[in-house]
């Protein structure tokens, strides 16, 4: 998902914490990766107490083929970007690329066969390499580990939903390729009206460690307190099924996750449904990006092979496979400390 490290001069503001420094990931998702991705759907049966709609419709199955014997989309080599890529990232002939199947349909989890990765965020960095004249050599890591391993050289690039801001930039570059969202997910009927500051006062909402939702609540928080009133109590959990069990117990208001994974959730479960459509850091625009070691010199060549995908319309493709059309950026560029 798409993350942001909390402001340290922040965490004082009045916050009860199940899960101390749990890993920033999407918790609802996480049983993707575990088993048959319609169980994200399924945790607590529909109709369940755990809450089922989603802005654009009603719960139900979901369209997404989570089959593991489907092809990638592909696309053709540029021989100018391939002959553009710096030495140390072509010589072997391979892009290694790191994802994690933690971050749920449609972004990047296991298909049914319990053992392939698929997902927008691999078929995305699938087109990547075609178009640079490269083997896609895709590893499986988690969030908390990638940014470590990344520095490291364990991979090369990072396709994990992974959201551009200010204090990546101090330490990676990007190659940006999608708009990012996030939502609430409530109890279906809950009519909340969530979506604006004052619309969260007094609630009590889950949210990942360390996210840019988390630090978008944090935000709110402070204005809310600014105004005199209740700030949002936030809450962390270690699983997806304790986060479920939250929900629909009544312990919890609301889940603030990224819309992509909530939508999808909505989607295949009668019991729960999503309020609000919410730039990251709005009123500012998140973008998601591929992530390179600040400082390789892969970002601008990259950004140019994504271009390329979004000019001819793969790219195109593989948003519309996965349900993300309304996300679609039409310029994709690198992003570096000196140019975010």
């Amino acid at each position: 998902m798409t993350q942001h490290p909390a402001d340290p001069g922040r965490h004082r503001l009045p916050r009860r914490r199940l899960l101390a420094g749990a890993a920033s990931l999407p918790v609802l998702a996480a049983l993707a990766a575990c088993a048959d991705p319609t169980t994200v759907s399924s945790a607590a049966g529909p109709g369940g107490s755990d809450g089922g709609s989603s802005d654009g419709g009603s719960g139900g199955s979901s369209s997404i083929d989570t089959s593991g014997t489907q092809k990638r989309i592909r696309t053709s080599v540029d021989e100018k970007l391939a002959k553009a890529v710096p030495e140390s990232f072509r010589k072997d002939g391979r892009l290694t690329v790191a994802t994690t199947v933690v971050g749920g349909p449609p972004l990047c989890f296991m298909a049914d066969d319990n053992k392939t990765p698929i997902g927008s965020e691999p078929d995305i960095a699938q087109l990547a390499a075609d178009k640079l004249g490269l083997d896609l050599d895709l590893r499986i890591t988690s969030w908390e580990n990638w940014p470590l391993k990344l520095k490291a050289g364990e991979f090369e690039v990072v396709h994990s939903n992974v959201g551009i801001n200010d204090e990546r930039l101090e330490t990676f570059d990007f190659a940006s390729y999608r708009r990012a969202f996030m939502t609430f997910l409530v109890k279906k009927g809950a009519g909340l009206g969530l979506g604006e500051p004052d619309s969260v006062s007094g609630r009590v909402i889950a949210v990942g460690n360390g996210t840019n939702q988390e630090a978008l609540l944090m935000r709110w928080n402070e204005d809310l307190q600014k105004d005199g009133k209740d700030p949002a109590e936030l809450k962390s959990f270690s699983s997806d099924a304790d986060v479920l069990l939250a929900l629909g117990a009544g312990r919890i208001d609301a889940y603030f996750a990224p819309y992509e994974t909530m939508s999808y959730v909505a989607s295949t479960r009668d019991d729960v449904e999503t309020q609000g459509k919410i730039d990251e850091l709005s009123p500012g625009k998140t973008l998601v990006a591929a992530t390179f070691t600040r400082g390789t010199g892969i970002a601008e060549v990259y950004a140019k092979a994504l271009q390329a995908t979004i000019d001819e319309g793969t790219y195109a493709k593989v948003l519309d496979r996965w349900g993300l059309s309304e996300e679609a950026v039409t310029e994709s560029r690198a992003h570096t400390k000196e140019n975010p």
